[in-house]
């Protein structure tokens, strides 16, 4: 089964895609070209792939971050009310027609030591 999910892109731009259910949402990013880094190829050990849903009522209705997706949650750049990692969401036949914002900028302490300072 497939669904179109809209990432909204850190220029505000949004690309529509096909996501499958049953799959991450950072295989979905990934698999379409979308800047969602995801450096520790998504074991929950970094916070580059961090989403912020649009929606209350689908963040609602998710399955709770685990204690592991939590504390890496804590050090995202831009953390919200609504942010999980997309390497912990499966997409599911619900989320058809959502919008996702991908953050302008991630925290990459695990893989370079990099600390991103704005422009």
């Amino acid at each position: 089964e497939c669904v179109h999910i809209s990432f909204v892109l850190g220029d505000s731009t949004k690309k529509i895609v096909d996501a499958y259910v049953g799959e991450s949402l950072l295989q979905v990013a990934q698999r379409n070209d979308i800047e969602l880094e995801g450096a520790c190829e998504g074991v929950c050990a970094c916070s580059t792939c961090h989403i912020i849903f649009s929606s209350y009522d689908l963040y609602d209705s998710l399955e709770e971050p685990s204690e592991d997706e939590e504390d890496m949650l804590d050090m995202a750049f831009g953390l919200t009310e609504t942010s999980r990692l997309g390497c912990q969401v499966l997409v599911d036949s619900k989320m058809d027609g959502i919008d996702i914002e991908v953050p302008k900028a991630t925290r990459n302490f695990y893989v370079d030591g990099h600390v991103p300072k704005p422009h």
